[in-house]
């Protein structure tokens, strides 16, 4: 896709650090990184966000997660690190190509993944699990 950064990273069409890719997969460092050694892991293939991966694509992508998050670990010294995932703009995406971020985390760093937590009914919680027990049926 012409438009799509990563899409242009992938064609190296645009420069990234690039720390490991294979024939499905990119892991660059991000350019605008919430700490240093913040890694993006994407699909080669464009693929707009996690309803449309398939299961092989899904798989191969976590595989290289963890294989990108033990090599951090190693040259980082780290201990603690966050995984995210975005989907649709309501959700954090601004780039519409799926890609999951593996931030270090040290200790004082300025980031904050919060939110304020609900206190939901027993009642609540069983309606919302049926709902969702239902969906993985289909």
């Amino acid at each position: 896709m012409d438009d799509c950064v990563f899409c242009n990273i992938i064609a190296g069409k645009i420069p990234s650090a690039t720390v490991y890719e294979d024939e499905e997969v990119k892991v660059i460092l991000d350019r605008f990184p919430g700490n240093e050694g913040h890694l993006l892991v994407m699909p080669k293939q464009h693929v707009e966000n996690i309803y449309a991966l398939d299961d092989a694509l899904a798989a191969k992508l976590f595989q290289t997660v963890i294989k990108a998050a033990k090599a951090q670990k190693k040259a980082l010294h780290l201990t603690d690190m966050n995984l995210v995932q975005n989907n649709g703009p309501l959700a954090g995406q601004t780039v519409p190509h799926f890609h999951i971020h593996l931030i270090p985390r040290t200790e004082g760093d300025n980031i904050h993944m919060t939110w304020a937590q609900m206190d939901l009914t027993d009642e609540q919680i069983e309606a919302m699990r049926t709902k969702i027990a239902d969906a993985l049926k289909d």
